[in-house]
């Protein structure tokens, strides 16, 4: 099956006008110009971009992933796939080790089957001192019983570990967990720069949502930020309007080209009216869009957001004035590179059809996943 669109984006440059040659579930060729015979479809003055990549994600629809049910995991999935993802992570915050053990044990089986791209730990091991919307009750000193605990509890399901390298035995699970092809990231940490720079020379390879729940930056004093700003390693913003402003996306964006990876951290309330929610144990309100711990005064921490990734792309391209090119990349093809998924995350012969459709004010259309449209 032959598609055109008035654009298509591919890793390289935007083809304007572009087709696609669909074989199955299978991208078969890519082009610029006319196509090689009649297009099957003619999708028309659209956008279409490789579908989106989420590293972190906690929940949508109103359903969390912390419940470790294979129904609140189809419910998060699906109203994120209506917004563009294709892949997905699950992600867990801070529990008991028994209740995050055993919400592992029944999501791996959804990642050995492909709904979910892999599993997701922030936490236990972070900053008190950082903790943000985690149960600062519940943080613990990562350990090699309680590291192996886990990844056996997932069996390979678990891709990533965020976790605060400054804590006591935190050098030796950063090698411990990228010994096991755990993708370590840096985050809900007070480390110093020195801290940082050990754990990226340890393996740490990511920086779990930049600068939110870390030591802030300081022209004396750049901790986390500074060091992984300053190394060859991927880092997470969530663009939302709420956790960064438009300013630091342009700079991180201009400091690591290639480098930047969007995520939702999405919690149950993205897709979903405002209201009252869980994050795992902790109780969340949600006004306006935004999500907080619940507090008196209605000024709780961040906890989580509301995002979906088109909205994360428009924002980047409308407010914050980034072009298309590199916000898809950061959208789709970092993230895939970042989990070593490279069966999807481009638009190009030999992945998996995983597609976005988006009108002109970038505003989804019709998503495709393994050659299958879904539309709602």
């Amino acid at each position: 099956m032959i598609l055109t669109a008035a654009q298509v984006v591919t890793p390289a440059r935007i083809l304007a006008p572009g087709w696609l040659l669909l074989d199955g579930d299978l991208i078969a060729g890519v082009g610029e110009g006319p196509p090689p015979r009649p297009a099957d479809v003619d999708l028309g003055p659209v956008t279409v971009t490789p579908g989106f990549v989420d590293l972190h994600v906690h929940g949508g629809g109103g359903a969390s992933f912390d419940v470790g049910t294979a129904d609140a995991a189809a419910v998060a999935a699906s109203t994120h796939l209506a917004h563009g993802t294709t892949s997905m992570a699950a992600s867990l915050v801070t529990d008991t080790s028994d209740r995050m053990a055993a919400a592992v044990r029944e999501l791996a089986p959804l990642v050995e089957d492909g709904r979910l791209a892999g599993i997701h730990l922030e936490g236990p091991w972070l900053s008190p001192r950082r903790s943000g919307a985690h149960r600062p009750g519940s943080l613990s000193d990562p350990g090699p019983a309680a590291i192996d605990g886990l990844l056996s509890a997932g069996d390979g399901a678990i891709r990533m570990v965020t976790l605060a390298p400054e804590l006591p035995g935190g050098l030796d699970a950063v090698r411990r967990l990228a010994a096991a092809g755990v993708l370590v990231a840096i985050g809900h940490t007070d480390a110093t720069y020195d801290e940082a720079r050990a754990a990226i020379d340890a393996g740490a390879r990511l920086g779990t949502h930049l600068f939110n729940a870390m030591r802030p930056l300081h022209h004396r004093d750049p901790g986390a930020v500074g060091a992984l700003l300053d190394a060859p390693v991927d880092v997470e913003l969530v663009a939302d309007g709420v956790h960064l402003h438009p300013v630091v996306l342009r700079t991180v964006f201009a400091t690591k080209p290639g480098r930047c990876i969007l995520v939702t951290d999405a919690m149950a309330a993205a897709g979903a009216p405002d209201g009252d929610y869980r994050l795992g144990p902790m109780a969340i309100e949600v006004r306006e869009g935004v999500a907080r711990l619940a507090s008196p005064g209605g000024d709780g921490a961040i906890a989580g957001s509301t995002l979906t990734m088109d909205a994360a792309v428009r924002f980047c391209v409308g407010t914050a004035g980034l072009p298309l090119l590199d916000v898809v990349h950061a959208a789709s093809t970092a993230p895939a590179r970042a989990w070593g998924l490279d069966d999807v995350g481009a638009v190009e012969p030999g992945r998996r059809a995983d597609l976005v459709v988006l009108d002109e004010r970038l505003h989804v259309v019709r998503v495709m996943r393994a050659g299958v449209w879904h539309d709602w």
